[in-house]
């Protein structure tokens, strides 16, 4: 199930002065994992693991590389401890062994309100549990901003990590999600909170 694919590029000195126009240099890897839900693209930085992309196929993948390459100023290196770390500890979910991820997160692709909601997310809702959207705009603040809350899952940039899948309707619907409803409803499956799916 786990066969990840490093991609290695040139690496800049980590020293060198930024172009005008251009973000200052932050080291990053990646690598791509498949799981029951589909490849997912991983980055991490020196910080933490700082992305998660769904349906990681060639096209998203390269598309994806782009942005972070324009985000973190020049392309990736070949491998960083935390991307091994995300990649091991994801595995050992999606095998069921693990039900608390540790990898250290990198949240400089979120900010604002919609990081606030994360945070609140990633510490307040374990693994076999869900939350309304309502609940979750109380739990941040701002009753009145259960809408905003949804807007807070689709920008999430490390989701399953950051499990906005645990994120439901009021009324018995399991809500959207950015990787798919199917994807959705078996991660939902895989920690008890929804019945396996029969095939």
């Amino acid at each position: 199930m786990t066969n990840p694919e490093h991609g290695p590029g040139p690496a800049t000195a980590p020293d060198a002065a930024p172009q005008a126009g251009r973000p200052p240099r932050r080291d990053w890897a990646w690598t791509r994992l498949g799981t029951p839900i589909g490849p997912l693209l991983l980055a991490a930085t020196r910080e933490g693991l700082v992305q998660v992309v769904f349906h990681a196929d060639e096209r998203v993948t390269r598309r994806a590389l782009a942005r972070l390459e324009g985000a973190f100023g020049g392309p990736p290196l070949p491998e960083l401890p935390h991307l091994a770390t995300a990649a091991a500890e994801l595995s050992r979910y999606f095998s069921g062994a693990l039900h608390a991820f540790t990898v250290p997160l990198d949240w400089s692709l979120s900010g604002g309100f919609n990081a606030r909601v994360l945070h609140v997310l990633a510490d307040g809702v374990p693994y076999g549990s869900v939350v309304g959207y309502q609940d979750l705009a109380d739990r941040v603040g701002e009753p009145g901003a259960a809408r905003a809350v949804g807007a807070a899952m689709g920008s999430n940039p490390l989701p399953v990590v950051v499990p906005c899948h645990r994120v439901v309707a009021s009324d018995g619907g399991i809500g959207g999600f950015g990787g798919g409803l199917e994807a959705k409803r078996l991660l939902l499956a895989l920690e008890g909170v929804l019945p396996a799916p029969l095939f």
